[in-house]
């Protein structure tokens, strides 16, 4: 296996696969569009205004499931959250639920109501106790995500959000 690219002073991390991965920050726009009571899709787009990852899925069934597509509508991947806890989300390559496909496991380790934060496991670890990443998302003053890999930032979102009246 090829040693990992540094960017930044930190080594590159392909998740999804290699497409995804830039050298580079990148400002992205997400949009939400609600359909009906419990359905939901997500268009991420550069600033550009080109279509780059499309989500969506149900968040009203007792296993919530989200699939991401790129721009053409191809399924890159599959997350699926188990809605009686809330807590655990498992995340799967294309449609598949296979466990050959599993490309992680998310598991919310503590409840704030102004921070949320994620452990994030790959399969194969040595040790299946300790999670190579962690989200941790803020509600206060403004709505921003971070990734951890150990101590270092390895992705960040900040969410602006016009004020409407």
């Amino acid at each position: 296996m090829a040693a990992a690219k540094m960017v930044y002073g930190v080594p590159m991390i392909s998740f999804a696969g290699d497409k995804f991965c830039v050298p580079y920050p990148v400002e992205l726009i997400v949009k939400k569009n609600q359909h009906g009571l419990s359905d939901v899709r997500y268009e991420v787009s550069d600033v550009n205004g080109n279509l780059l990852l499309q989500v969506d899925g149900s968040y009203m069934t007792l296993y919530r499931k989200r699939v991401m597509r790129n721009s053409a509508g191809f399924p890159i991947l599959t997350i699926r959250e188990k809605a009686i806890t809330g807590k655990k989300w498992t995340v799967h390559g294309g449609v598949s639920s296979e466990t050959s496909q599993l490309l992680s496991t998310l598991q919310r380790s503590r409840f704030l109501p102004m921070k949320t934060r994620l452990d994030v496991f790959l399969p194969g670890s040595i040790d299946e106790d300790i999670s190579k990443f962690q989200v941790v998302g803020s509600n206060s003053p403004s709505l921003s995500y971070r990734v951890y890999k150990g101590d270092t930032i390895v992705a960040e979102v900040r969410i602006q959000s016009p004020l409407r009246f």
